[in-house]
């Protein structure tokens, strides 16, 4: 049980701070997703349904973070000079070369960018799909959506980040 707590931390992480936008609301959505995981994976009849429940779990607990936000404002800056949430601080990693850090950074912060410009049931397809890798099927079954559905979102998806990405190219 440790173990599939520990990978489902993993999984609840990086998907509710993408779909959430806020670091303080992913660990806030991620904890809550792992203590309503715990208290009711028993009730999952399926192994391999596991999953696609907990992204469900972690997507519906975004959406009413998301609804209990509408009334503060979009963004704060910390009265300390405190390093901004939005931009966490990266451990640089000695195994690879300086330059490939440099380009993977600059990558990223591209990707992020991009990414953060997409309305966020948009961002939820192409997080499930492209980088936590989920089959079509069960990105509909998360979302609640069609097959069909989640294609043409995905699609429109895909079209808006090369919008953007060409856009920060100056193209």
């Amino acid at each position: 049980m440790e173990e599939l707590l520990m990978k489902a931390q993993e999984a609840a992480y990086r998907f509710s701070l993408i779909v959430c936008g806020h670091q303080e609301d992913a660990e806030d959505v991620m904890q809550d997703a792992l203590v309503k995981t715990y208290r009711h994976v028993g009730d999952i009849e399926q192994p391999e349904a596991f999953r696609t429940w907990l992204y469900r779990t972690v997507r519906n607990a975004c959406l009413m973070k998301r609804r209990k936000r509408v009334h503060e404002p979009a963004s704060h800056v910390p009265l300390d000079g405190a390093h901004s949430a939005a931009q966490p601080l990266e451990v640089p990693d000695t195994a690879r070369p300086a330059d490939q850090q440099l380009i993977d950074s600059w990558l990223g912060s591209r990707l992020r960018r991009a990414l953060a410009s997409l309305d966020p049931p948009l961002r939820a397809i192409v997080v499930l799909r492209e980088i936590e890798g989920l089959p079509t099927r069960e990105v509909a079954h998360i979302l609640k959506l069609s097959e069909s559905n989640v294609k043409t979102r995905l699609h429109r998806a895909r079209m808006r980040l090369r919008e953007q990405l060409s856009r920060e190219d100056g193209r």
